[in-house]
């Protein structure tokens, strides 16, 4: 008989995850405690802005034409404990207010909530990143509350989406890490995952505390390579070197390689800087703080580099600074691909300038809606063009294809001044600059 899979939390990663999974030919039922969350996906509508999962829930949402009708939405916890055979666990888990340590507390909530109405044998599959040894605790607290008792196991399974390659990391990961106690729990993810497994996808079984960390260890060595990037960049302007340059040389060694490579303003979003901090804080309660002292410094060069693009735009203004100043930004997403603006390095950038006096207008492709809620003071305008009409310095927060195929020509018959400044390092700068532009990027020769 065909496992049935419920979803638990449908937020960005378990609307992605359940789409994910009724395309792989499972009935799946996602939950949800905010009933206009449901009714939204219930007609094939996601809230956020994804590449192709709007698109992937069509074909599978019950009701709509056309569709497998494999997928459903409910807020009932009863019907999802009744259905599911598997039962994956996705809601968030955010930085606690004035701390570095992640709120667990709607992982608790969901485990407290599902827990009761298990009376068979079933398999509860945590997804959300936590600390390190929370998965042995909510086994623990699983097994307790549930009527099947021990038959009520737990497994973790780390997720390792990218925003704006949600769907395909999803139906294609490049790797599957479960965290496991038992032979049924390994045999069941392998009956979910058996498409991408017999595709070639590496299936790694491990234990609980080495699942978890697996993930909190991938997002730290990102972020690590980033800041790296971006000291060199701070090294390379005192020095008068060009960073795009020396990431180029060092990429071309394979044990370094390319990516995460590009110099900038910096990493942001509810992942990263939420997860690096709550590593350090997890190392910390174990008695291990003094392994993770480098990550502090990784935040720092992080969070530096906003203050850093800032110190930049203001010296395009002159003496007088930012007041009075008409500031062009383009970009509000903390990445393309994206409309998402937790911790946006471009958003801070936006608001530091504007609490400084600038007259700042931000366009973005996707992001607007959700950044007009977080920064309601700024400026908005409908188009890149109209964003930079009238500016004295344009800035390049967000690195969407639509702004590297600008015309710089066009764009410079409405600014004030042509001033641009690449905070991404990704516009063509020889372009920019024969179109009359003063090209400036982090990191680099002003000419």
């Amino acid at each position: 008989m065909a496992l049935k899979l419920t979803v638990i939390g449908t937020g960005y990663l378990g609307a992605t995850h359940a789409a994910a999974m009724a395309e792989l030919g499972f009935e799946v039922l996602g939950l949800d405690v905010v009933p206009e969350k449901v009714a939204m996906l219930s007609a094939g509508k996601v809230p956020m802005y994804e590449p192709g999962l709007e698109e992937l829930l069509a074909r599978h949402v019950a009701g709509i034409e056309g569709s497998s009708g494999r997928l459903r939405f409910t807020t009932s916890w009863e019907e999802v404990a009744e259905f599911g055979d598997v039962h994956f666990v996705c809601v968030n888990t955010p930085q606690k207010h004035g701390e570095y340590a992640c709120d667990m507390s709607y992982v608790d909530s969901a485990f407290d909530l599902l827990a009761p109405h298990l009376t068979r044998p079933t398999l509860v599959v945590g997804k959300s990143t936590v600390p390190v040894g929370s998965a042995a605790r909510l086994a623990a607290r699983l097994a307790g509350l549930a009527p099947a008792g021990e038959q009520a196991e737990l497994a973790w399974n780390p997720e390792f989406l990218r925003e704006g390659f949600a769907v395909q990391d999803t139906l294609h990961p490049d790797r599957l890490v479960v965290g496991v106690a038992s032979e049924r729990a390994e045999k069941l993810l392998r009956e979910v995952y058996a498409t991408p497994v017999a595709e070639g996808t590496p299936f790694v079984v491990a234990d609980y505390p080495t699942a978890e960390l697996v993930k909190a260890a991938a997002n730290a060595f990102l972020a690590t390579k980033i800041s790296f990037i971006n000291a060199m960049a701070e090294v390379s302007e005192a020095a008068g070197g060009d960073v795009a340059k020396l990431a180029e040389a060092i990429g071309h060694d394979e044990r370094i390689g390319h990516k995460f490579l590009r110099a900038g303003i910096g990493f942001g979003g509810g992942c990263l800087p939420k997860d690096i901090r709550a590593f350090m804080a997890r190392a910390g309660e174990l008695g291990a703080d003094q392994a993770l002292t480098f990550l502090r410094e990784v935040d720092s060069i992080n969070m530096r580099r906003r203050g850093h693009m800032v110190e930049l735009a203001r010296e395009a203004c002159g003496p007088a600074g930012f007041l009075g100043r008409r500031i062009g930004v383009l970009g509000a997403a903390f990445k393309p691909d994206s409309d998402d603006v937790r911790d946006s390095p471009a958003l801070n950038v936006a608001g530091q300038i504007h609490l400084q006096g600038g007259q700042v207008t931000v366009y973005d492709p996707k992001a607007m809606d959700n950044a007009r809620k977080l920064f309601p003071t700024l400026g908005y305008a409908p188009t890149a063009l109209d964003a930079v009409r009238g500016a004295e310095v344009v800035l390049h927060l967000t690195e969407w294809r639509e702004f590297r195929e600008l015309d710089p020509a066009e764009l410079g018959e409405v600014t004030a001044r042509r001033h641009v400044i690449d905070g991404r390092n990704a516009l063509d700068a020889e372009l920019w600059r024969k179109a009359g532009w003063t090209y400036r990027a982090m990191g680099r020769p002003n000419a």
